[in-house]
Protein backbone atom coordinates (compact mmCIF):
# COMPACT_ATOMS: atom_id res chain seq x y z
CA UNK A 1 0.00 0.00 0.00
CA UNK A 2 2.63 2.20 1.35
CA UNK A 3 4.62 1.45 -2.13
CA UNK A 4 1.56 2.08 -4.40
CA UNK A 5 1.07 5.74 -2.92
CA UNK A 6 4.54 6.46 -3.26
CA UNK A 7 4.64 5.54 -6.89
CA UNK A 8 1.15 7.48 -7.36
CA UNK A 9 2.87 10.80 -5.19
CA UNK A 10 5.70 9.96 -7.68
CA UNK A 11 3.60 10.09 -10.52
CA UNK A 12 1.90 13.16 -9.66
CA UNK A 13 5.05 15.46 -9.05
CA UNK A 14 6.31 14.24 -12.59
CA UNK A 15 2.89 15.65 -14.46
CA UNK A 16 3.05 18.90 -12.65
CA UNK A 17 6.84 19.29 -13.16
CA UNK A 18 5.72 18.23 -17.11
CA UNK A 19 2.75 21.10 -17.36
CA UNK A 20 5.41 23.35 -18.74
CA UNK A 21 6.28 21.36 -21.42
CA UNK A 22 2.48 21.48 -22.90
CA UNK A 23 3.07 25.59 -23.55
CA UNK A 24 6.18 24.36 -25.91
CA UNK A 25 4.05 21.86 -27.49
CA UNK A 26 1.11 24.23 -27.96
CA UNK A 27 3.17 27.39 -28.88
CA UNK A 28 5.17 25.52 -31.72
CA UNK A 29 2.49 24.16 -33.50
CA UNK A 30 0.95 27.84 -33.00
CA UNK A 31 4.14 29.10 -34.60
CA UNK A 32 4.42 26.05 -37.20
CA UNK A 33 0.96 26.51 -38.51
CA UNK A 34 0.80 30.46 -38.22
CA UNK A 35 -2.82 29.75 -36.29
CA UNK A 36 -1.34 32.70 -33.39
CA UNK A 37 -1.81 35.11 -37.11
CA UNK A 38 -5.33 33.18 -37.54
CA UNK A 39 -6.79 33.80 -34.73
CA UNK A 40 -5.44 37.59 -33.60
CA UNK A 41 -9.02 38.40 -34.40
CA UNK A 42 -12.29 36.46 -33.17
CA UNK A 43 -12.50 33.86 -35.29
CA UNK A 44 -14.60 30.29 -35.73
CA UNK A 45 -12.74 27.47 -36.06
CA UNK A 46 -14.20 25.51 -38.69
CA UNK A 47 -13.69 28.84 -40.46
CA UNK A 48 -10.10 28.48 -39.60
CA UNK A 49 -9.58 24.99 -40.84
CA UNK A 50 -11.29 25.95 -43.68
CA UNK A 51 -9.11 28.80 -44.78
CA UNK A 52 -6.26 27.34 -43.88
CA UNK A 53 -6.89 23.69 -45.07
CA UNK A 54 -6.27 21.48 -41.93
CA UNK A 55 -7.97 18.60 -40.16
CA UNK A 56 -11.12 20.64 -37.99
CA UNK A 57 -10.94 17.79 -34.85
CA UNK A 58 -7.18 18.21 -34.63
CA UNK A 59 -7.45 21.87 -34.51
CA UNK A 60 -10.78 22.40 -32.23
CA UNK A 61 -8.85 19.92 -29.82
CA UNK A 62 -5.48 22.34 -30.26
CA UNK A 63 -7.70 25.20 -29.51
CA UNK A 64 -9.28 23.70 -26.59
CA UNK A 65 -5.79 23.12 -25.11
CA UNK A 66 -4.89 26.27 -25.92
CA UNK A 67 -7.82 27.63 -23.66
CA UNK A 68 -6.93 25.74 -20.87
CA UNK A 69 -3.44 26.82 -20.88
CA UNK A 70 -4.66 30.39 -21.50
CA UNK A 71 -2.87 30.97 -24.91
CA UNK A 72 -6.40 31.76 -26.33
CA UNK A 73 -9.90 32.66 -25.29
CA UNK A 74 -13.40 32.36 -26.71
CA UNK A 75 -15.96 34.77 -26.78
CA UNK A 76 -20.01 34.70 -26.28
CA UNK A 77 -20.38 33.95 -29.86
CA UNK A 78 -18.07 30.87 -30.33
CA UNK A 79 -15.20 32.43 -31.63
CA UNK A 80 -11.91 32.07 -30.47
CA UNK A 81 -8.90 34.96 -30.12
CA UNK A 82 -5.52 34.72 -28.97
CA UNK A 83 -4.58 36.18 -25.39
CA UNK A 84 -1.95 37.58 -23.68
CA UNK A 85 0.11 38.20 -26.97
CA UNK A 86 3.36 39.41 -25.71
CA UNK A 87 3.83 35.29 -24.75
CA UNK A 88 3.26 33.95 -27.73
CA UNK A 89 5.58 33.66 -31.02
CA UNK A 90 4.74 35.93 -33.46
CA UNK A 91 4.14 35.23 -37.35
CA UNK A 92 6.68 33.20 -39.37
CA UNK A 93 7.23 36.49 -41.23
CA UNK A 94 8.55 38.15 -38.12
CA UNK A 95 11.35 35.51 -38.01
CA UNK A 96 13.88 35.75 -36.11
CA UNK A 97 11.36 35.48 -32.81
CA UNK A 98 11.22 32.91 -29.97
CA UNK A 99 8.85 30.77 -32.94
CA UNK A 100 12.37 29.77 -34.58
CA UNK A 101 13.86 28.77 -30.83
CA UNK A 102 10.41 26.71 -30.53
CA UNK A 103 11.66 24.93 -33.73
CA UNK A 104 14.76 24.21 -33.14
CA UNK A 105 13.94 22.41 -29.65
CA UNK A 106 10.49 20.67 -31.01
CA UNK A 107 12.16 19.58 -34.67
CA UNK A 108 15.70 18.88 -33.61
CA UNK A 109 16.62 19.02 -29.81
CA UNK A 110 13.89 17.05 -27.85
CA UNK A 111 13.94 14.08 -31.04
CA UNK A 112 17.78 14.12 -30.25
CA UNK A 113 17.28 13.48 -26.67
CA UNK A 114 14.22 11.31 -27.10
CA UNK A 115 16.65 8.59 -29.09
CA UNK A 116 18.77 8.67 -26.02
CA UNK A 117 18.06 5.18 -25.00
CA UNK A 118 18.53 3.30 -28.29
CA UNK A 119 21.74 5.34 -28.75
CA UNK A 120 23.40 3.88 -25.55
CA UNK A 121 21.75 0.21 -25.49
CA UNK A 122 23.18 -0.07 -29.54
CA UNK A 123 26.34 2.31 -28.82
CA UNK A 124 25.63 4.72 -31.78
CA UNK A 125 25.25 7.96 -32.64
CA UNK A 126 23.03 10.36 -35.00
CA UNK A 127 24.39 12.33 -37.96
CA UNK A 128 23.73 16.30 -37.98
CA UNK A 129 22.61 16.76 -41.05
CA UNK A 130 23.92 20.57 -41.61
CA UNK A 131 21.87 21.41 -44.91
CA UNK A 132 18.82 20.18 -43.54
CA UNK A 133 18.78 22.03 -40.40
CA UNK A 134 21.37 24.82 -40.84
CA UNK A 135 19.18 27.15 -42.03
CA UNK A 136 17.00 26.58 -38.78
CA UNK A 137 20.23 26.75 -36.54
CA UNK A 138 20.90 30.17 -38.03
CA UNK A 139 17.86 31.82 -37.46
CA UNK A 140 17.88 30.91 -33.82
CA UNK A 141 21.69 32.04 -33.98
CA UNK A 142 20.56 35.46 -35.02
CA UNK A 143 18.47 35.78 -31.54
CA UNK A 144 21.70 35.83 -29.61
CA UNK A 145 23.61 38.52 -31.74
CA UNK A 146 20.95 41.13 -30.23
CA UNK A 147 22.25 40.01 -27.08
CA UNK A 148 25.97 39.83 -27.72
CA UNK A 149 26.17 42.85 -30.45
CA UNK A 150 26.96 44.91 -27.63
CA UNK A 151 29.74 43.54 -26.79
CA UNK A 152 31.08 43.93 -29.97
CA UNK A 153 30.35 46.88 -30.87
CA UNK A 154 32.36 47.52 -28.08
CA UNK A 155 35.16 45.76 -29.02
CA UNK A 156 35.33 46.98 -32.33
CA UNK A 157 35.36 50.67 -31.13
CA UNK A 158 37.78 49.97 -28.13
CA UNK A 159 40.64 48.00 -30.07
CA UNK A 160 39.96 50.44 -33.35
CA UNK A 161 38.89 47.77 -35.65
CA UNK A 162 39.53 48.27 -39.58
CA UNK A 163 38.78 44.83 -40.72
CA UNK A 164 36.66 41.49 -39.18
CA UNK A 165 36.21 38.43 -40.40
CA UNK A 166 33.19 36.47 -38.83
CA UNK A 167 33.78 32.31 -39.36
CA UNK A 168 30.27 30.74 -39.22
CA UNK A 169 28.83 34.13 -40.18
CA UNK A 170 25.29 32.38 -40.51
CA UNK A 171 22.62 34.77 -42.46
CA UNK A 172 25.13 37.61 -41.88
CA UNK A 173 23.15 39.33 -39.18
CA UNK A 174 26.62 40.44 -37.22
CA UNK A 175 28.02 41.94 -40.03
CA UNK A 176 24.92 43.99 -41.58
CA UNK A 177 24.56 45.50 -38.04
CA UNK A 178 28.52 46.34 -38.50
CA UNK A 179 28.23 47.69 -41.90
CA UNK A 180 25.20 49.79 -40.81
CA UNK A 181 27.16 51.35 -37.81
CA UNK A 182 30.73 51.41 -39.41
CA UNK A 183 30.36 51.55 -43.04
CA UNK A 184 34.09 51.64 -43.98
CA UNK A 185 35.05 48.82 -41.89
CA UNK A 186 36.09 45.70 -44.09
CA UNK A 187 33.70 42.80 -43.45
CA UNK A 188 34.61 39.48 -44.00
CA UNK A 189 32.21 36.27 -43.43
CA UNK A 190 32.99 32.76 -44.25
CA UNK A 191 30.26 30.47 -43.89
CA UNK A 192 30.09 26.31 -44.56
CA UNK A 193 26.71 25.82 -45.23
CA UNK A 194 26.06 26.91 -49.23
CA UNK A 195 21.65 27.44 -48.62
CA UNK A 196 23.07 29.98 -45.29
CA UNK A 197 26.01 31.20 -47.20
CA UNK A 198 23.21 32.19 -50.08
CA UNK A 199 20.98 34.27 -47.84
CA UNK A 200 23.95 35.84 -46.25
CA UNK A 201 24.82 36.97 -49.80
CA UNK A 202 21.43 38.37 -50.58
CA UNK A 203 21.02 40.03 -46.99
CA UNK A 204 24.13 41.69 -47.68
CA UNK A 205 24.05 42.64 -51.71
CA UNK A 206 23.86 46.37 -50.45
CA UNK A 207 27.09 46.49 -48.49
CA UNK A 208 30.07 46.83 -50.97
CA UNK A 209 32.57 46.06 -47.90
CA UNK A 210 30.58 43.27 -47.08
CA UNK A 211 32.06 39.57 -48.42
CA UNK A 212 30.67 36.58 -48.18
CA UNK A 213 32.77 33.30 -48.28
CA UNK A 214 31.06 30.07 -48.98
CA UNK A 215 34.14 27.99 -47.70
CA UNK A 216 35.77 25.77 -45.15
CA UNK A 217 37.88 27.62 -42.61
CA UNK A 218 40.93 25.15 -43.25
CA UNK A 219 40.45 25.54 -46.70
CA UNK A 220 39.96 29.48 -46.29
CA UNK A 221 43.41 31.39 -47.84
CA UNK A 222 42.60 35.34 -47.48
CA UNK A 223 44.96 37.69 -48.93
CA UNK A 224 45.03 40.27 -45.57
CA UNK A 225 45.55 39.78 -41.86
CA UNK A 226 42.29 40.94 -39.50
CA UNK A 227 42.06 42.67 -36.93
CA UNK A 228 39.21 41.26 -34.76
CA UNK A 229 38.12 37.73 -35.76
CA UNK A 230 34.51 35.79 -34.43
CA UNK A 231 34.03 32.84 -33.32
CA UNK A 232 29.88 32.66 -32.52
CA UNK A 233 28.10 29.64 -31.83
CA UNK A 234 30.70 27.38 -33.72
CA UNK A 235 32.87 25.22 -31.65
CA UNK A 236 30.05 22.34 -30.98
CA UNK A 237 31.12 21.77 -34.96
CA UNK A 238 34.93 21.37 -34.04
CA UNK A 239 36.01 18.08 -32.99
CA UNK A 240 38.53 18.79 -29.16
CA UNK A 241 41.43 17.76 -30.58
CA UNK A 242 41.26 19.78 -33.56
CA UNK A 243 40.49 23.16 -31.86
CA UNK A 244 43.98 23.94 -31.38
CA UNK A 245 45.24 23.27 -34.97
CA UNK A 246 41.33 25.24 -36.17
CA UNK A 247 42.36 28.32 -33.70
CA UNK A 248 46.16 28.27 -34.67
CA UNK A 249 44.48 28.78 -38.40
CA UNK A 250 42.73 32.10 -36.86
CA UNK A 251 45.99 33.04 -35.05
CA UNK A 252 47.65 32.80 -38.44
CA UNK A 253 45.21 34.96 -40.33
CA UNK A 254 45.01 37.86 -37.11
CA UNK A 255 46.65 40.98 -36.56
CA UNK A 256 49.63 41.60 -33.74
CA UNK A 257 47.63 42.75 -30.95
CA UNK A 258 44.54 41.76 -32.58
CA UNK A 259 41.89 40.16 -30.76
CA UNK A 260 39.27 37.11 -30.98
CA UNK A 261 35.90 36.90 -29.29
CA UNK A 262 34.20 33.31 -29.11
CA UNK A 263 30.59 33.47 -28.04
CA UNK A 264 29.55 29.91 -26.72
CA UNK A 265 27.98 27.94 -24.14
CA UNK A 266 30.60 26.72 -21.01
CA UNK A 267 30.63 23.32 -19.52
CA UNK A 268 30.48 23.52 -15.70
CA UNK A 269 30.41 27.54 -15.88
CA UNK A 270 29.18 29.74 -13.05
CA UNK A 271 25.69 30.09 -14.62
CA UNK A 272 23.46 28.47 -16.53
CA UNK A 273 24.53 24.64 -15.90
CA UNK A 274 21.17 23.17 -16.40
CA UNK A 275 21.20 24.38 -19.92
CA UNK A 276 24.41 23.74 -20.46
CA UNK A 277 24.79 20.51 -20.05
CA UNK A 278 21.35 19.47 -21.80
CA UNK A 279 23.26 21.48 -24.74
CA UNK A 280 25.66 18.64 -24.32
CA UNK A 281 23.83 15.73 -24.23
CA UNK A 282 22.14 16.88 -27.18
CA UNK A 283 25.11 17.80 -29.45
CA UNK A 284 26.66 14.25 -27.92
CA UNK A 285 23.94 12.57 -29.81
CA UNK A 286 25.58 13.09 -33.23
CA UNK A 287 28.83 11.60 -34.17
CA UNK A 288 29.46 15.38 -36.17
CA UNK A 289 28.82 17.40 -33.45
CA UNK A 290 31.24 17.89 -30.05
CA UNK A 291 31.05 19.13 -26.77
CA UNK A 292 30.84 22.51 -25.76
CA UNK A 293 34.33 23.69 -24.22
CA UNK A 294 35.04 24.90 -20.88
CA UNK A 295 36.82 28.07 -19.75
CA UNK A 296 39.88 25.98 -18.93
CA UNK A 297 40.13 24.24 -22.26
CA UNK A 298 39.81 28.00 -24.14
CA UNK A 299 42.42 29.24 -21.68
CA UNK A 300 44.82 26.40 -22.07
CA UNK A 301 44.59 26.64 -26.28
CA UNK A 302 44.65 30.47 -25.89
CA UNK A 303 47.75 30.63 -23.93
CA UNK A 304 49.34 27.80 -26.40
CA UNK A 305 48.60 29.85 -29.53
CA UNK A 306 49.75 32.98 -28.20
CA UNK A 307 46.73 34.67 -26.85
CA UNK A 308 45.47 36.47 -23.46
CA UNK A 309 42.18 34.92 -22.16
CA UNK A 310 40.03 37.36 -20.72
CA UNK A 311 37.79 36.18 -17.91
CA UNK A 312 34.62 34.69 -19.55
CA UNK A 313 30.97 37.39 -19.96
CA UNK A 314 27.94 36.11 -19.31
CA UNK A 315 25.49 36.94 -22.84
CA UNK A 316 22.67 34.30 -21.67
CA UNK A 317 22.75 33.37 -17.69
CA UNK A 318 19.69 31.06 -17.47
CA UNK A 319 20.99 29.18 -20.72
CA UNK A 320 24.78 29.53 -19.81
CA UNK A 321 25.79 31.54 -22.88
CA UNK A 322 29.45 33.62 -22.33
CA UNK A 323 31.22 35.93 -24.43
CA UNK A 324 35.22 34.99 -24.23
CA UNK A 325 37.84 37.47 -25.60
CA UNK A 326 41.53 36.77 -26.44
CA UNK A 327 44.12 39.34 -27.43
CA UNK A 328 47.02 38.53 -29.52
CA UNK A 329 50.35 39.06 -27.61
Amino acid sequence: MIKDLNNMWKARTWMKTNVPFLYSWHAYVGYELDLFEAFRRPVRVEDVADAYDLEEELLTQWVEVGIALKHLKKDDKNRVKISKAWKLPGSKKDSPSSGDLLKEMMELHIPSLLHYPELMKEKKRQHFDNEKHGSTVAKTSTLLEMLAFRLINQNVKKHQTDSILDIGCGEGGYLLKLAKKHPDMNLTGIEINEEVADSAKKATKDFDRINIVHRDIHEYEPNQLFDYVMVNNLLHYINPDERMDFFSKIKNITEENGIITIISPLQKAKYGKQFSSAFNSFFMTFDNLYPIPSEEELRKIAEECGFEQQSPFPVIREGGWFFIKWIKK
